[in-house]
């Protein structure tokens, strides 16, 4: 399913507040879009998931290591999705 711009822009805001259970729940029906995907590995980056965040970020085109931070990774997510 293609999500929407909207959608993944509450799904990263609601990461961005501490609000990492809603962000998930946001995310989890948007499997297959590349951005929600994304969105996902880094939400297990945060709970601490990093077996499970590595599967994710097998389906997508960036990797674990590429952030140090989750909030900045969380803003580069944001940023893709500005034209």
């Amino acid at each position: 399913m293609a999500a929407t711009k909207e959608e993944l822009i509450k799904a990263i805001d609601l990461a961005m507040d501490g609000e990492w259970e809603a962000a998930h729940k946001a995310t989890q029906h948007l499997e297959g879009d590349a951005t929600a995907d994304w969105l996902h590995a880094v939400l297990h980056k945060i709970e601490g998931d990093h077996d499970n965040a590595r599967y994710w970020y097998r389906r997508i085109s960036h990797a674990f290591e590429e952030f140090d931070d989750p909030k900045t990774e969380l803003a580069a997510i944001r940023a893709s999705l500005s034209p």
